[in-house]
């Protein structure tokens, strides 16, 4: 992938940013090597970005030190990295640059038993046998390279859009077949390994990013589960003041009364309830120590994992089928009730017949595949699904497909602390400050793997490293806002979503509040320094930095953000000249065609949305019915 030009300044870089410390040895070739493995599974569109952003070394070695960057000095080839970082034009192109090699560099055994961590855990030899797998099947063993099969329901996606819905209508009776562009993954590929587990089952590796006067990685799931398969867990009921706001547009139906029973399902079927504390670890005492000395609300999260035991990898597949994530839950109960399951398969093109759905046409590694289907369901998520649909001119009479969106802007902390945290063997995500939820403003765990925590993390040299050996006595806190900002989504040449995204002003001093009141939390803790993706205050030592932090003047660049939860992008409403769905799921220019995801949701919640996605999912599925059986009686007429 690198030619040996890019390889000798890549290797200057890579030892540039990690030099050697106490307990790691200096980043090298071997770096390098492991960084092109890495980036060589990505698309090549990303592959050849990488590449493009290697020339701004030499042009800022040049223009400090008329030399190029790997002719440089160390000392000087520091400068450099220090120059581009100061500069907002170029940091986000240096984050870029480091990225990947601090992933590759933090993915060995070796590094991983220095910082005292567990580098990968033995997945079982073989699994439970489980009759339901029987009813899935790889899209490339169809019979023929131009298969016809016919449905009742298809479901395009296995999320927690798709999933719940498959179920209960398989339970029903109905003949479900549920379509998946991913693979189905399993405890036997569940190692432990957060840069394995982003190669097999993070859409483009994670690479998915929304631009506008940032950069926002907004990471997806690919396989069977969706983003279910790498969620933290975490489970909440929509605001009952987001459900009002809802009724003030018209959606009558939308009462806290009327999502219970739905609620209760799901919550009694995934067997939501708070982790442990032993799972729940150090991490967890602090948060609540900290806010405790402040008087600050705090909780333990609500999750969908009974009997996690803490193992620390929620986000890149849980090796004990803990977290009931759909690929252990809805799709098997969906399965086991007679739906039947095709995964590699991507839909491109939904058939309709007189402003109706009748199926789709997808394709496979063999060639094409025909589904005819009396209801089409697109569970796609709020990123992929205005892609298809807009793809196939449907579901815009609107003119509202692909807007609207809404993300949670989010971003983390990390507290140093001087006794051991041990980060790695607890939840990730389990513990929470409601405090501050009214201004819209929600805290909650955040600690990711080693790896991952290197790869996030700013900074390069001496200082980084001494901050990396640290990793025992750190954890993160996230943190989350309800956002007022809005984006959009649309098809990209290639098929990929294009997305476009503002962050306001009002979102992004919610932002900087929420960096300051963690930063307090911490020190009430017992934090010797704060970590804050933000430039220019990016270590907090004392209260007074707090207090500079309170009052600066920060752009939307200056501050590491990523997001989650995008929703809202053909959100459902009463007016057909408003919005893409009625309050039945179904689109208002095409009959038979369901929009179930994230994508329907109307509005930003302010809380993780997976629980709402299913309880919708499951209300969803009476309507599906309805219009399923109404088709059934004319053709028995």
């Amino acid at each position: 992938m690198f030619s040996p030009s890019q390889r000798t300044q890549l290797e200057l870089l890579a030892g540039t940013m990690l030099p050697a410390g106490r307990l790691l040895p200096a980043a090298d070739g071997r770096t390098v090597t492991r960084a092109e493995h890495f980036l060589s599974g990505l698309p090549e569109r990303i592959q050849s970005g990488y590449a493009r952003l290697l020339p701004v070394l030499d042009a800022r070695a040049l223009l400090m030190h008329r030399s190029r960057f790997h002719k440089l000095p160390l000392g000087q080839r520091v400068e450099v990295l220090e120059a581009l970082d100061r500069n907002e034009a170029t940091r986000l192109l240096l984050r870029g640059l480091l990225a990947p090699l601090k992933l590759a560099y933090f993915d060995d055994p070796e590094v991983y038993a220095r910082l005292n961590c567990r580098f990968a855990i033995e997945p079982p030899l073989k699994l439970e046998h489980a009759r339901w797998r029987s009813q899935i099947m790889d899209g490339a063993e169809l019979a023929s390279s131009e298969e016809a099969l016919e449905c009742d329901v298809v479901v395009i996606g296995t999320g927690a859009g798709g999933a719940p819905l498959a179920a209960e209508l398989a339970k029903r009776g109905h003949a479900v077949l549920l379509l998946e562009e991913g693979a189905h993954h399993t405890r036997k590929d569940f190692n432990g390994r957060a840069v394995d587990a982003m190669r097999k089952m993070y859409r483009n590796a994670g690479s998915t990013i929304a631009f506008g006067n940032t950069a926002i990685p907004i990471p997806l799931g690919i396989g069977v589960g969706g983003t279910t398969l790498i969620n933290s867990g975490t489970c909440f009921r929509v605001p009952d003041e987001v459900l009002a706001d809802w009724r003030a547009e018209g959606l009558s139906d939308f009462t806290p009364d009327a999502l219970a029973p739905h609620y209760e399902a799901v919550e009694k079927f995934l067997e939501v309830a708070p982790s442990s504390k032993a799972a729940l670890g150090k991490p967890a005492e602090l948060i609540a120590k900290g806010c405790d000395a402040l008087g600050y609300s705090h909780h333990a999260l609500r999750r969908n994992a009974p009997g996690c035991d803490g193992q620390g990898m929620c986000c890149f597949g849980c090796p004990t089928d803990a977290k009931r994530s759909m690929n252990v839950s809805y799709v098997p109960a969906a399965l086991e009730a007679g739906a039947q399951l095709l995964t590699g398969v991507k839909v491109d093109r939904i058939l309709t017949e007189k402003h109706a759905a009748v199926g789709v046409s997808a394709t496979t590694s063999k060639g094409r595949l025909t589904v005819r289907a009396k209801a089409v369901v697109v569970s796609c998520g709020a990123l992929l699904t205005p892609v298809l649909l807009e793809q196939n001119g449907l579901a815009n009479g609107s003119n509202e497909l692909g807007k609207h969106l809404t993300i949670h802007p989010a971003s983390a902390a990390l507290g140093v602390f001087k006794d051991q945290v041990n980060p790695s063997r607890t939840v990730p995500q389990g513990y929470a400050i409601d405090e501050f939820a009214r201004e819209g403003i929600y805290f909650e765990g955040g600690t990711v793997p080693l790896d991952v925590t290197a790869a996030t993390l700013s900074g390069f040299g001496p200082s980084w490293v001494s901050l990396m050996e640290q990793f025992d006595h750190t954890f993160n806190m996230g943190f989350m806002v309800k956002d007022t900002s809005r984006g959009r989504v649309r098809a990209g040449k290639d098929g990929t979503p294009r997305i476009t995204y503002w962050l306001n002003d009002t979102d992004l001093k919610k932002l900087q509040r929420a960096c300051t009141i963690i930063s307090r939390v911490m020190f009430a803790a017992g934090a010797t320094e704060v970590q804050l993706p933000l430039k220019g205050h990016e270590r907090i030592r004392t209260h007074h930095d707090i207090q500079k932090l309170e009052h600066a003047s920060i752009a939307a660049r200056h501050l590491d953000i990523s997001a989650y939860h995008p929703l809202g992008t053909a959100r459902m409403g009463v007016d057909p000249l408003k919005s893409v769905v009625d309050s039945t799921h179904e689109t208002h220019d095409v009959h038979n065609l369901f929009v179930v995801d994230g994508s329907a949701v109307p509005s930003s919640l302010g809380v993780n949305p997976q629980l709402t996605i299913m309880a919708m999912s499951l209300r969803a599925a009476a309507f599906v019915e309805r219009r399923v059986e109404r088709l059934s009686s004319r053709q028995a007429a």
